[in-house]
């Protein structure tokens, strides 16, 4: 087994179903990787960037202000309240989905967070 199924949801709708290679989430007690076989769990999600590594190797990312996981060794569910879609590479809306997700993560008033760190992960992707 060399990929997992990753579903991300949001009150909106699915914005992502797809096997990827691995994912990295933004936990309440820190970031952590999710890979292929991966021991069940359930946990919080804080303001941050989910990355995903997709089965071609490309990246991708998730900005997010909160919500859950559920993992399994074959599956990984998110259930976020609010989510902005960013892909390695540029296109020709990528600033204003940048804009979007620096606006989201900075709605959300976590002391906890560096938001710095975040929006570092944001620009990286311009």
């Amino acid at each position: 087994m060399d990929t997992i199924k990753l579903s991300i949801v949001t009150p909106n709708g699915e914005i992502f179903n797809k096997e990827v290679k691995s994912v990295t989430l933004p936990g309440k007690e820190g970031e952590f990787g999710v890979l292929p076989g991966h021991a069940s769990l359930v946990s919080s999600l804080t303001v941050g960037v989910i990355e995903i590594e997709k089965k071609d190797a490309l990246k991708e990312a998730v900005a997010i202000n909160w919500g859950h996981v559920k993992v399994s060794e074959d599956s990984v569910d998110i259930l976020v309240d609010g989510a902005v879609a960013l892909s390695e590479g540029k296109d020709s809306d990528m600033s204003a989905k940048l804009e979007e997700a620096k606006i989201l993560v900075n709605s959300v008033q976590d002391s906890n967070v560096s938001m710095a760190a975040v929006e570092s992960k944001i620009n990286s992707f311009a």
